[in-house]
């Protein structure tokens, strides 16, 4: 199992271009000198490059890409009355200059498989007809698939996922991190939510299924935002966002600095059946150990779960991995090929790193070294010494036709092209717009 959480690579700094704001759902406008926000400054690894493609989308969540590279995104509040936009580029100038918004409902996931665009609200799952060429046939008119699934006043966000095999992968999170009794430190025995929370399998092919005729895939998963098919071992591999504190109800067993500093945020690989273990354990990444948690019986040291599946790789506490990306083009060099990117939409204390890009290399299937750093500031200030609000947050992944790599911001309603060139980057230098 790889669980390396300080495993970094050392980053080049770039300053991303910003083109084309596009404050309208048509074309793109242009501003002028002094309305022009300034650049992000990614810091990237050598031979990488990045360009702002779109701006202004509301709160884009995930995203998915057709061959044509029509972008979709799904928006977790709407915008204009839409929760999803088409991005088009119309010109090939690598900017965007069309969007098509469709849908009155906000939602996170969204995908693409085989003739069909998949998306999600808070409670539903929908699906839409395309086109031969890749265009959704009625926007108005989604077929519903999946109804009814929990949705509460938190982590109420539903991320898909699709096999090769007709199923549906569904994200149904818990609104209670420890599953405490209110107002207590007293775990509740058993946890009612462990029936309801976890993954949630339902069939692609089939119209108006109801969430209680869906199969509980696999339990023990607080909330999962990230997920994704890995199709190089046909399983199923998720993000998992670790519980909250330790130290409110159980100082005697936990310092804050080691409650800010635990769990781990972990990714696992599932198969039908499997339990992770949420919320009787926890993964320590200092320990490397499963610990049983003091709300049902243990002191920080105690070992449980011992029927519970162990992650495949463990990351800082409370970094947020909102998106899961297996990387299947050929663009990048060849130590990125079948390996997963990850999109963290939260910050870690302790190391005072966050609001990145992540990625873990996998060989034969399996994390194959320490996940890195892969684009770092987004955040666009000093974390270690914070002067200012953070200004992006990466939140959806996806994977452009020609092997780039696309990143959501919902904070800030941006959208980041990332491309490989080849060429080592020198030091940091101003990329001016197009468009000034």
């Amino acid at each position: 199992m790889q669980t390396s959480i300080y495993g970094l690579t050392s980053l080049l700094a770039v300053l991303v271009t910003v083109h084309g704001p596009g404050e309208n759902p048509g074309k793109s406008t242009n501003r002028s000198a002094n309305q022009e926000k300034p650049p992000l400054a990614l810091k990237l690894p050598s031979g990488f490059s990045g360009t702002v493609v779109a701006e202004d989308l509301g709160a884009p969540r995930h995203i998915a890409i057709m061959k044509n590279g029509d972008i979709y995104v799904k928006l977790n509040k709407l915008k204009d009355g839409k929760g999803i936009f088409r991005l088009r580029d119309t010109n090939n100038d690598g900017q965007i200059d069309e969007r098509v918004g469709f849908g009155d409902y906000p939602g996170t996931g969204i995908a693409i498989k085989n003739d069909y665009l998949y998306t999600s609200s808070n409670n539903s799952v929908f699906r839409y007809k395309l086109n031969d060429k890749q265009e959704v046939i009625d926007v108005e008119k989604p077929e519903l698939l999946v109804s009814g699934l929990r949705e509460k006043d938190r982590d109420k966000s539903k991320s898909i996922a699709i096999d090769n095999q007709g199923n549906l992968y569904v994200n149904v999170a818990s609104d209670n991190d420890p599953c405490r009794e209110p107002g207590t430190g007293k775990g509740m025995m058993p946890c009612p939510l462990v029936d309801t929370a976890g993954i949630w399998m339902f069939k692609t092919n089939v119209a108006n299924q109801k969430a209680t005729e869906g199969v509980h895939y696999a339990k023990g998963l607080k909330n999962v935002v990230g997920l994704d098919w890995n199709g190089k071992t046909n399983t199923l591999f998720v993000l998992q966002h670790g519980r909250g504190k330790f130290d409110d109800f159980y100082p005697q067993y936990y310092t804050p600095q080691q409650s800010a500093a635990l769990p781990a945020e972990t990714m696992y690989e599932l198969h039908k059946g499997d339990d992770a273990g949420w919320p009787y354990v926890y993964y320590d990444p200092f320990q490397k150990k499963k610990i049983l948690a003091p709300e049902y019986g243990g002191d920080g040291k105690k070992t449980g779960g011992e029927k519970a599946i162990n992650p495949v790789v463990a990351f800082p506490a409370h970094m947020g991995p909102n998106a899961l990306l297996f990387y299947t083009g050929t663009a990048f060099p060849e130590k990125y090929r079948n390996g997963a990117f990850i999109a963290f939409h939260g910050q870690s204390q302790p190391m005072k790193k966050g609001y990145m890009v992540g990625f873990v290399p996998f060989k034969n299937g399996k994390p194959s070294g320490p996940w890195e750093i892969f684009a770092d500031n987004f955040a666009g200030i000093d974390l270690e010494k914070p002067t200012g609000p953070v200004q992006h947050r990466p939140c959806g992944l996806a994977q452009g036709p020609d092997g780039s790599l696309y990143v959501t911001d919902d904070l800030n309603g941006m959208l980041v092209k990332i491309s490989y060139n080849g060429a080592p980057q020198g030091k940091k230098s101003a990329m001016t717009s197009k468009n000034k």
